[in-house]
């Protein structure tokens, strides 16, 4: 059976990145989109990003154009969205789909893990997975879910 930390996914700049680089960190993984309505979420999920980091929390972007197609962009499009308009410091990979033959093995994998209210498919952009430290899922979040109001599970998982 695969974990997450078996996983790998390719970064915004080209470099394959293992999970198993983040084995003992709270992960929030987040499919992501530069034009989508729920696009100021960057800001929240990098304010909770500096503010765990220390204690072991990392978020995992992932550009996603399969809705609406609101991330058309290449890799500098996403860049100057996520760094220069978000200040975005949390790694960022290379645009992946979440859904369907061809969805990225990472998103394949927490949605058999932990399926939506509505199924294992991602309904929208800024659909949130929260992954313990051990790889293990916890939970799934709409993305009507913001960054602020996931605080409260991520310091139930971090312990503090």
């Amino acid at each position: 059976m695969t974990t997450f930390h078996q996983l790998s996914a390719t970064s915004l700049r080209g470099q394959l990145i293992p999970m198993a680089d983040y084995a003992g960190k709270l992960v929030l993984v987040v499919n992501t989109a530069s034009h989508c309505g729920f696009t100021p979420q960057y800001a929240g999920l990098e304010k909770l990003y500096k503010k765990y980091a220390d204690q072991g929390l990392v978020v995992l972007g992932f550009p996603c154009n399969q809705f609406g197609k609101q991330e058309p962009g290449n890799a500098d499009d996403i860049t100057q969205t996520c760094q220069i308009n978000y200040g975005v410091s949390f790694p960022i990979f290379e645009k992946v789909d979440v859904n369907g033959p061809t969805a990225h093995p990472v998103f394949r994998y927490l949605q058999d893990e932990l399926p939506g209210v509505l199924g294992k498919r991602i309904k929208w952009n800024f659909t949130k997975f929260l992954i313990g430290r051990d790889g293990k899922p916890i939970k799934r979040f709409a993305p009507l879910t913001t960054p602020e109001k996931l605080e409260a599970s991520i310091l139930a998982a971090l312990d503090i």
